[in-house]
């Protein structure tokens, strides 16, 4: 942490705490079939690597200077039992041949001192493409707002994107999105993005 900053944390009380602003993330995504719900679940974090983890699902705040981190790198620095800060989306169901998803989004301001925004979703019925332009558009949207962006929110999203981007605030989005079918036994999508302090 920078000097400047340090004293800036120190002034408004907060110092304490910065050790829990995550310094990198990485995204990572399962499917989990099993006859019982919570088995599903399991394997579906097991299928994403993150199984013996103690999770604990956060809102959606992107933190300033988080570093996004390839799942390989990232699945390295997680113990067994550690209490391990993430977003998640997840769905469920035991219908035969139901098309579900999850999808996380993602926004990220181009200035780095800014946060930018996270958001999950979960549905049935949509296809891959869907589910991960409205996670984008979700987290795009929330961070938009906040950055004093001037858009119509009934323009569609690629026209909404287009002036995100030209307004210069917004660097970047994308989202990480899995979808399957059901096959008669319960089956359980999770996408994740795995904060690392």
């Amino acid at each position: 942490m920078t000097t400047s900053k340090t004293k800036k944390l120190k002034e408004q009380g907060r110092i304490d705490n910065a050790w829990l602003v995550p310094k990198k993330v990485f995204f990572t995504k399962g499917i989990g079939r099993h006859k019982a719900k919570l088995q599903s679940f399991e394997l579906a974090l097991r299928d994403a690597g993150i199984e013996k983890c103690n999770l604990v699902y956060v809102s959606s705040i992107f933190p300033p200077n988080c570093k996004i981190i390839p799942f390989e790198e990232g699945i390295k620095d997680l113990l067994p039992g550690q209490v391990t800060f993430c977003v998640l989306a997840k769905i469920s169901s035991n219908e035969p041949e139901r098309l579900m998803g999850a999808s996380i989004g993602l926004a990220v301001p181009a200035d780095e001192y800014h946060y930018g925004y996270l958001s999950e979703h979960s549905a049935f019925g949509e296809n891959e493409k869907e589910m991960g332009d409205f996670a984008e558009d979700l987290a795009s949207t929330m961070l938009a707002t906040t950055l004093g962006i001037d858009f119509d929110p009934q323009k569609d999203y690629d026209e909404r994107r287009e002036i995100y981007r030209m307004s210069g605030k917004i660097v970047d989005t994308f989202s990480t999105t899995c979808t399957t079918r059901g096959d008669g036994i319960w089956t359980t999508v999770v996408v994740a993005a795995v904060f690392l302090l």
